[in-house]
């Protein structure tokens, strides 16, 4: 994959629909790596299937939870995965493995949960009705303080460098705390009459980020002018991003992974929109069937996007053009045949045709070529880097499936890339306590799954992963 030679200078976003993903069950959640290499998909049997990306085959399963999988996240260097289940429990898998090395239960439903974008020892967890809570690996936890006790309808998410903590309430208001102290930064309100804040989200490149809100309006802001602002005003957005034909509810939204587009999916209908956030006219829309779309996620270096409807993952993407006279300026493209006349001097040795007035033959000049050292791409590095990881994992190696001979001993076979939850490896247990929550609140998932999307059951899921292998 060489990002230097994809086009510079044409459309970076996709425009069509460019198929599936068979998970073999239902989808619930997915996630890229920093790369795109690899893409994590949380199923509703408690399975994790990871994809190579690029082959658009699947690459790891892992059995992580005996319920459905709602949230995913990577770690920096894509080692470590981060997963979150409605059984309230979070657990931390090494990729490479497949083992679990740290389970957190938690007494009420986890919404989201979030690795830190610089640190794998600590992740941010949203629980239903609480202030959102960062934990470190070892099981101790601090709990992110609320501007209103009263209100705990909280969406969180780190920054993108993972400096600040941005919390939003039900009544429109956004604080902004260090992520090492917890100390407020910064406050403001998105309106001056009182919206539900339903995600907030960072862009890869650059100091910018979204609001969801429940008036059907997505803001953009920059992260810089926040801190400048005095607190609890109402800063002015760069943009502001709604449909004013269709009133279209927003159900997830993102940027592009060079942060200069906005995608977002409606709540109604499987349609994405997408924006240009420099000028923030809509600049492509896309319908492909009224089914309502789970979750939305843009590819990080290319213009890809992944969603999730209905417990299928479709990819979106570019209509790929094939420009030979890219390769060969006087290339031809040809209707039908026609028969090529050869010159007569065209496979000599010595051209006898070349004009002598042309001058003296130049010789070509050795040239070292460099061919040792490795430039970093511009696409993998942050804005504050100039290095790339070397680290990083992106790439599982894949045994090659081996048919059972006639005659031998009859070898079991593995699980395909993944572990059971019974494994020999033994796992930390780390109980969360939380003063004041909900232990009898049922998630989201569970209590808006209609009579068409139930769980797979497992003797179902045994002959489906038996028949995968």
């Amino acid at each position: 994959m060489n990002l230097e030679l994809l086009e510079s200078f044409g459309q970076n976003y996709p425009e069509e629909f460019d198929g599936t993903l068979d998970c073999i069950s239902l989808a619930v959640t997915c996630a890229f790596n920093k790369r795109g290499t690899l893409l994590a998909v949380g199923c509703n049997d408690g399975r994790i299937v990871i994809w190579d990306f690029l082959t658009r085959g699947i690459a790891k399963i892992i059995t992580a939870h005996m319920h459905p999988v709602c949230s995913l996240s990577w770690s920096r260097d894509g080692h470590k995965l981060l997963s979150a289940s409605t059984d309230n429990n979070a657990c931390i898998w090494d990729v490479l493995s497949g083992e679990c090395e740290g389970r957190y239960r938690f007494p009420s439903p986890i919404l989201k949960a979030q690795y830190h974008p610089r640190n794998d020892r600590m992740f941010l967890v949203c629980p239903l009705r609480h202030a959102a809570v960062i934990v470190d690996i070892d099981g101790k936890h601090h709990v992110v303080p609320l501007d209103d006790d009263s209100d705990l309808a909280i969406v969180a998410s780190f920054d993108r460098r993972g400096k600040y903590v941005y919390t939003g309430n039900s009544k429109g208001k956004v604080l902004v705390l260090s992520s090492t102290d917890l100390e407020i930064k910064a406050s403001f309100r998105v309106a001056s009459s009182a919206t539900a804040i339903k995600s907030i989200e960072f862009a890869r490149r650059g100091d910018c980020f979204l609001i969801n809100t429940g008036d059907r309006i997505i803001r953009v802001y920059n992260a810089n002018e926040i801190f400048d602002c005095p607190k609890d005003t109402e800063p002015e957005p760069k943009h502001r991003l709604q449909d004013l034909v269709n009133k279209t509810m927003w159900k997830k939204c993102c940027f592009s992974g060079d942060g200069e587009y906005v995608c977002a999916g409606s709540a109604r209908q499987h349609a994405l929109y997408i924006w240009e956030k420099g000028f923030g006219n809509l600049i492509f829309n896309i319908n492909y069937i009224n089914l309502i779309i789970l979750l939305l996620l843009w590819h990080p270096v290319r213009p890809i996007i992944a969603s999730i409807s209905s417990g299928v993952v479709s990819v979106w993407a570019q209509n790929q053009v094939e420009n030979w006279s890219a390769f060969a300026p006087d290339f031809k493209e040809l209707d039908e045949n026609v028969e090529y006349e050869e010159r007569e001097s065209e496979f000599d040795l010595s051209d006898e045709d070349k004009s002598v007035t042309a001058g003296p033959h130049k010789e070509d000049e050795d040239l070292e070529v460099d061919v040792t050292t490795i430039e970093p791409v511009i696409a993998f590095c942050s804005s504050d880097e100039e290095v790339e990881e070397s680290k990083i994992l992106q790439f599982l190696p894949i045994a090659p499936e081996v048919e059972d001979p006639e005659d031998g001993p009859a070898l079991v076979p593995p699980m395909h890339g993944g572990s059971s939850p019974n494994s020999s490896r033994k796992h930390r247990v780390y109980d969360i306590p939380l003063e004041g929550s909900f232990t009898d609140e049922v998630h989201p998932l569970l209590s808006n799954k209609t009579g068409k999307e139930k769980p797979t059951s497992g003797k179902k899921g045994v002959k489906r992963l038996a028949k995968q292998q």
